[in-house]
């Protein structure tokens, strides 16, 4: 088994700075770290010769999870509780001004919720920004009228509260985050989001020591303020400077040799693609946003797009005293600044003390349903300016798999969805409650979108290409799928709650822009 040791020198030119958690509980600098301010963000670039620069982010600081959202109540099968989204202040890089944050209980990310199958959940949120907000629980199947959408803005100093009984086979990795029409993007940017986690009635990974991990970006002005979207962002999709695990950043994970444990990883950027790896250890696959596959997976990488999450058994290396980086390696979404570096996320650390015995690891966990045969089949096309003209035929390059011809596209925004942009007021797309649809989705576009679907989860049941995530081999529910530039997904999906759902690109910048439609789920 080979070791890699961390590259220092690398980890100064890609990643500069030492991580802290986003809170204003944290302090200077979050505790620990190198206390090393090179500006040099991840990109490399730095500014020319006399030129005014962003500070560093210290890195080096302990691994922690994200602080847990308590239970107001204490009465069986209900979680109540509170979130209040407001600025909180935040010392963030290693010299001058703190930074402000949107916070959900003064927090970035805010507080997980930690609740199981059967429980009703009712949360107060306190909307103290200056724009509309709203919580989006996101994968999760509630009702409509509790899923934050954009039709159903908090104003600010108002609040909602919103209540949803979690149902039976949900358990899974989940986060929220607003969903106010054209600023998600920046609510999201400025700190707001938060891990969720439903637990089934029976686990059969008990007893594994369990990882959260939030994946942010940041990117921060020479005034130490969390910079505007340019507009490079919006038609691109932002990427920050600096990659934060739980809000902090390049933080240090100590381990046992030999050690098996379960990491629970979410996407919570507005646009980066995680191309995860970690050498030098066993990573298997177990689940994706919305539960457990059947059977663990080996892979020696996974691929997170914006929104997605993944489940990975960890099984340490036997080698004591020994340093790994989690790594996103350099990924190509097809537009002009895909990342073309390794970036490090976290760096594992096996202790000094003995080899942990093996953990016992079912073969095979509970299985994943074969959903019913279709009684329709409905057709999306999403395109973007970046590789759209005006008049382009639907039906272009749909390999046989089902999308109809002859329809115009023509161009009246950037990000459009089957030729038209975003429109509250219209209804897009109907089906009805119960029914078992196959959705083909043709990305037309010129690069990779990233495409959700509120309301209900799904199953991925075809692809023009091989390199999906999650694979086509097996069964997987998930709520978020990846679709690279001229690829064609088949999708298997089944509302279960009548209402009027979203499904959109979770790149946050092409969702504000119009890249988003409404589904009409008739009772």
């Amino acid at each position: 088994m080979s070791t890699r040791q961390p590259d220092d020198t690398r980890r100064r030119i890609v990643l500069g700075g030492v991580g802290v958690l986003l809170s204003p509980l944290a302090g200077c600098g979050g505790g620990g770290g190198s206390g090393n301010e090179d500006p040099v963000t991840e990109s490399g670039m730095r500014g020319m010769p006399g030129s005014v620069v962003p500070a560093g982010v210290p890195t080096g600081s302990a691994f922690r999870a994200p602080p847990m959202l308590a239970d107001q109540d204490g009465q069986a099968g209900l979680f109540a509780a509170s979130l209040t989204a407001a600025t909180a202040s935040v010392q963030l890089a290693t010299r001058g001004s703190a930074t402000v944050v949107w916070a959900f209980n003064g927090s970035s990310p805010g507080p997980m919720i930690d609740v199981r199958e059967g429980d009703t959940v009712r949360i107060v949120f306190n909307n103290r920004l200056s724009q509309a907000s709203t919580i989006h629980w996101h994968g999760l199947p509630v009702p409509a009228d509790q899923d934050g959408n954009p039709m159903d803005p908090v104003a600010p100093g108002a609040s909602k509260t919103y209540t949803f009984t979690l149902p039976a086979g949900c358990a899974g990795t989940y986060w929220y985050h607003p969903h106010a029409h054209e600023t998600t993007a920046e609510q999201v940017f400025r700190g707001l989001a938060g891990c969720l986690i439903v637990r089934p009635a029976t686990d059969p990974l008990a007893g594994i020591t369990e990882r959260m991990m939030m994946v942010t970006d940041l990117r921060l002005d020479t005034a130490n303020q969390i910079a505007p979207d340019t507009a490079q962002d919006r038609m691109l999709g932002r990427e920050g400077d600096h990659l934060l695990v739980n809000g902090l950043k390049m933080p240090v994970l100590a381990i046992q040799p030999g050690a098996t444990e379960r990491w629970r990883i979410i996407n919570a950027t507005n646009a980066r693609y995680l191309r995860l790896a970690l050498g030098g250890h066993n990573l298997r696959v177990i689940g994706h946003g919305a539960g457990l596959i059947e059977q663990p997976q080996s892979v020696a990488e996974t691929l997170l797009a914006p929104a997605q999450r993944v489940e990975w058994l960890v099984q340490a290396t036997s080698q004591p005293n020994q340093s790994f980086d989690l790594v996103a390696r350099a990924y190509s979404r097809g537009m002009m600044m895909s990342s073309s570096v390794d970036t490090s996320l976290l760096v594992v650390r096996t202790s000094l003390a003995g080899t942990a015995p093996a953990a016992s690891i079912p073969a095979l966990f509970a299985p994943v349903a074969v959903m019913a045969p279709p009684v329709r089949t409905q057709n999306v096309v999403l395109s973007d300016s970046m590789a759209m003209g005006g008049g382009t035929g639907m039906g272009m390059g749909m390999g046989g798999m089902g999308m109809g011809s002859g329809t115009s596209m023509g161009m009246s925004g950037p990000f459009l969805i089957n030729g038209r942009s975003f429109d509250p007021a219209r209804t897009d797309l109907i089906t009805r409650v119960g029914n078992t649809e196959d959705w083909v989705v043709y990305n037309q576009g010129g690069m990779d979108h990233p495409f959700h679907v509120h309301g209900t989860q799904f199953q991925l049941v075809g692809s023009s290409r091989s390199d999906t995530t999650p694979g086509l081999g097996y069964r997987a529910w998930i709520d978020t799928i990846n679709i690279r530039s001229g690829e064609t997904v088949r999708l298997r999906i089944c509302q279960t709650q009548a209402g009027k759902r979203m499904f959109h690109c979770h790149i946050l910048e092409h969702e504000d822009q119009g890249m988003m439609a409404v589904l009409d789920v008739q009772a």
